[in-house]
């Protein structure tokens, strides 16, 4: 039951052949099982079982709200939760409690949804490994996958396994990782400059960026305003797409959300791609990638073209300059939103009792990482008197640039660009964390973070495993608010590709989810 897509869980859900409180105690004992991945930081079991018992008088009377009611779902650390603490993995906001809930939650709690509990992530979402918050690293749960254990055997000669697991990528590697080990049908992330993509493809799972303004912002702690999206992660395109048409539309409390009704869409079933025009951005094809991923990146465009549909390459010609455009606008942005953070109102507050100012030097230096510091120390340089037209000024006119390529682009004729999502797949930690946190950032969100600039849809979908059996994503772009587009095409390339479960036997043996044959019950779209 696990194993199965969020549809094939309502409908069986529908037919009674599992009660929402079941399927809330198979993730929950998942959960505890799977608590050496670290993956969440709060377990919300209580809440968890009394929405369950909540959902099953609906069920009973036949008054079911929807795709949703019943289902089990997680949510990163940096959406507020009423009631539930929400760190964002950082000593500052250790033991704060919100009074309300972002609206993204409040959307899924209003469908019926469980609330498992909060994912693990990098301090403040600022990292692309989750391996710097508070509360220690996020394993990737692929590094205990029969498939990599397979591999890793012909390969080492009696290292030890253990040690040796991999990151999941971040910021949202916590929800990622507990999507990718059947904790949970559905998680939020959030993606600023790649974090729901990035940890989607080391984590084999199905990442959507949507558009800026679909989906509301509101109780999301903000990084950057003019770039967070929150994000979904699931296993399935279809999955996503549900999550989706839930959470879009205009929310009053974000003046930056849409103000048009959005209707709910279903993803119809492509059948015909040759009316389709693909792009191939040719600045995409950085020196650092690796060549497995090169070579699956072909090989999808091949896909492509094999079924009729119209392959070109495309030129994004400002791309050279994004991530350095990227960090000065990301930094400067840090600095003002972690003005906040003071030690008054909520949150961490030192004993310094000198003076205001000695307290709030104090209190933001115990509370924020080196990281989070950095970025503020980097974000105040550029916002500086002297500095701010050379660099703020500059870099958003060459955000201007780059959101100008993808609409010419898109204007060509072109309907989906595809790109790698990631240079390569998970890192080991041990070799991670011999690169600063900001050095990794840029070589990590080089393919995502453009994207976060134009406001445009993004999503990952896995597509095949590498030699070390270890999986790749893909990102398909998309123009903005043609989300509906995006997902449709993901969809027919999910199908055609067939990407491989995980299999976690070892895990999962007494949680009744592994099927008569010894594989997981499928996740493939019936």
């Amino acid at each position: 039951m696990l194993g199965r897509t969020l549809r094939e869980v309502s409908a069986a859900l529908k037919q009674g052949q599992i009660t929402p409180t079941e399927l809330c105690q198979k993730c929950l004992s998942l959960i505890k099982k799977t608590k050496f991945l670290n993956a969440y930081i709060t377990v919300s079991e209580e809440v968890a079982l009394k929405q369950a018992e909540e959902s099953e008088k609906r069920y009973k009377k036949g008054r079911s709200l929807g795709d949703l009611d019943g289902i089990p779902i997680a949510v990163k650390d940096n959406f507020s939760t009423s009631g539930i603490e929400t760190t964002c993995a950082s000593n500052m906001l250790k033991g704060y409690v919100p009074p309300y809930n972002a609206t993204v939650v409040q959307k899924l709690l209003d469908q019926g949804a469980l609330l498992m509990g909060k994912t693990n992530l990098d301090e403040f979402a600022m990292g692309s490994g989750s391996t710097d918050g508070i509360f220690g690293p996020v394993k990737n749960p692929w590094s205990f996958s029969e498939q990599y254990r397979k591999k890793r055997k012909q390969k080492s000669h009696g290292e030890k396994e253990d040690s040796d697991w991999l990151i999941t990528g971040g910021s949202s590697g916590g929800s990622a990782a507990a999507v990718s080990a059947f904790t949970c049908f559905t998680a939020l992330g959030s993606d600023t400059g790649g974090s729901t993509r990035n940890p989607a493809a080391h984590c084999g799972v199905v990442g959507l960026k949507p558009s800026y303004g679909l989906v509301s912002r509101h109780g999301l702690i903000p990084l950057v305003n003019s770039m967070d999206v929150p994000g979904i992660l699931t296993r399935c395109v279809d999955d996503a797409a549900i999550v989706l048409g839930i959470l879009a539309g205009h929310d009053p409390k974000d003046s930056t959300t849409v103000q048009d009704p959005v209707k709910p869409f279903v993803l119809p079933s492509l059948t015909d791609v040759s009316k389709l025009c693909v792009g191939i951005p040719k600045e995409y094809l950085a020196p650092e990638l690796s060549s497995e991923v090169r070579s699956l990146w072909s090989k999808a465009a091949n896909l492509f073209e094999s079924e009729g549909a119209k392959v070109i390459e495309v030129s994004l010609p400002h791309t050279s300059f994004s991530i350095v455009c990227y960090h000065v606008l990301c930094t400067s942005e840090v600095a003002s939103n972690m003005a906040r953070f003071d030690g008054l109102e909520y949150g961490h507050r030192c004993d310094v009792g000198v003076s205001t100012e000695a307290m709030y030097a104090a209190t933001r230096r115990e509370g924020f990482n080196d990281v989070v510091r950095g970025r503020i120390l980097s974000g105040n340089f550029f916002l500086l008197k002297e500095n701010y037209e050379n660099y703020f000024v500059k870099a958003q006119k060459v955000r201007r640039l780059i959101a100008n390529d993808f609409v010419n682009v898109f204007n060509s004729g072109v309907d989906v660009l595809l790109t790698p999502t990631t240079l390569s797949e998970a890192a080991p930690y041990t070799e991670f964390i011999k690169e600063d946190n900001r050095t990794r950032s840029a070589q990590d969100d080089i393919f995502t973070q453009a994207v976060n600039m134009a406001g445009l849809p993004a999503v990952n979908v896995p597509m095949a495993l590498s030699s070390q059996g270890l999986p790749i994503g893909l990102q398909f772009i998309g123009r903005a608010f043609c989300d509906q587009q995006l997902l449709t095409i993901a969809k027919w390339f999910e199908k055609q590709v067939q990407f491989p479960i995980i299999q976690l036997q070892e895990l999962m043996e007494d949680c009744s989810s592994v099927s008569e044959n010894g594989k997981l019950a499928s996740v493939s779209l019936k």
